[in-house]
């Protein structure tokens, strides 16, 4: 059974969570999101995704290393974009550090926090399609969770998501 959520209930905001990558097309997801947000009395929860597969396989001092050095890298693109939302919409955001398979960690957040209302991600301008993120999640994933999914094209300026926001 799928949780309610509680986003309309008192005492709760609806939250607005965006996966964190090192892709050019993430600044457009936060954007929208925490103008969103804003504009809304909501929040923004921004999720890091650590897929370190191959870590486990690693004797057991390079595989902590590596742990730490992944979650550092997390650490500081997390604070940028919390930093590019205070900016942008004074707002700020909440942040995770999950590690295992993206799909897996985005549904474990939405199942944990029952505020969290929409899913939003960016799609890549590129020739290489939509990009990495949401080419994974259309391949299937996105349709087990339990809340929408908001695609913000790629390459809409900050003004034309004002105006969508």
């Amino acid at each position: 059974m799928i949780p309610t959520r509680q986003s309309r209930e008192p005492g709760h905001r609806r939250k607005f969570l965006v996966v964190v990558d090192d892709t050019p097309e993430c600044d457009r997801a936060v954007y929208y999101a925490a103008r969103r947000a804003a504009g809304t009395e909501g929040g923004v929860v921004m999720l890091g995704v650590l897929e370190l597969e191959g870590v486990s396989q690693q004797w057991l001092g390079v595989a902590d290393l590596m742990r730490a050095e992944a979650h550092e890298e997390m650490e500081a693109r997390l604070a940028k974009y919390v930093a590019r939302a205070r900016q942008v919409a004074g707002i700020a955001p909440e942040t995770v550090i999950r590690e295992g398979a993206l799909a897996e960690a985005i549904g474990a957040v939405i199942r944990e926090d029952r505020d969290i209302a929409i899913l939003v991600l960016a799609a890549g301008t590129g020739k290489e399609g939509p990009g990495p993120l949401v080419a994974s999640l259309a391949a299937g994933h996105a349709a087990r969770f339990p809340i929408p999914v908001t695609i913000v094209p790629g390459a809409l300026t900050d003004q034309e998501l004002d105006g969508l926001a």
